[in-house]
């Protein structure tokens, strides 16, 4: 499946840019080249920059990996309930929340990638497991209705927006 063959009713309109920055690749490919990218992008930042907060209040790189995984999590966790139950209605999760109860600036930059690496594989094996008519299915999340393909792309283009911030703000 690709991005275009998604319909916008799918998703809250708030998550349309991430939806774009897939730039209409096959979902799994997405996911690939994402592990790809974001492992070498997250690899070659200078160890200066890993602590590194542009603005008081502000994540570092290591946070922002950390929040990558988070919602990826939860965004996959969406997929497989939507997926497996009617008329599915899950709460949202506050990121900034997340963000506070994690201690992502303790650990090491490798130990941050492993983690995201098996939560991405993960993934890539749940998205593979659904056919076109379970990535067609409808859930609601956190007030927002939702499909399971949605959640994927989602997903996709998150990580694409980070490494975008951290570039244009810690670079």
């Amino acid at each position: 499946m690709r991005g275009s063959e998604i319909d916008a009713s799918e998703y809250n309109s708030y998550y349309q840019g991430y939806v774009d920055f897939v730039n209409n690749l096959r979902l799994l490919d997405a996911f690939e080249r994402g592990l790809e990218n974001t492992q070498a992008f997250f690899a070659s930042l200078p160890q200066a920059k890993l602590h590194y907060r542009y603005a008081e209040n502000k994540w570092t790189p290591k946070d922002i990996l950390q929040h990558i995984i988070d919602t990826e999590r939860v965004f996959a966790y969406r997929a497989l309930y939507f997926s497996r139950a009617n008329n599915a209605n899950l709460k949202g999760f506050d990121e900034n929340e997340f963000a506070q109860n994690t201690v992502a600036n303790t650990r090491s930059i490798d130990d941050l990638l492993q983690e995201y690496t098996a939560v991405r594989n993960a993934s890539i094996c749940l998205f593979r497991s659904f056919d076109k008519e379970r990535l067609k299915l409808i859930g609601t999340a956190n007030n927002s209705i939702m499909s399971v393909a949605a959640a994927g792309f989602i997903i996709c283009g998150h990580e694409i927006h980070h490494q975008i911030i951290i570039k244009e703000r810690y670079l």
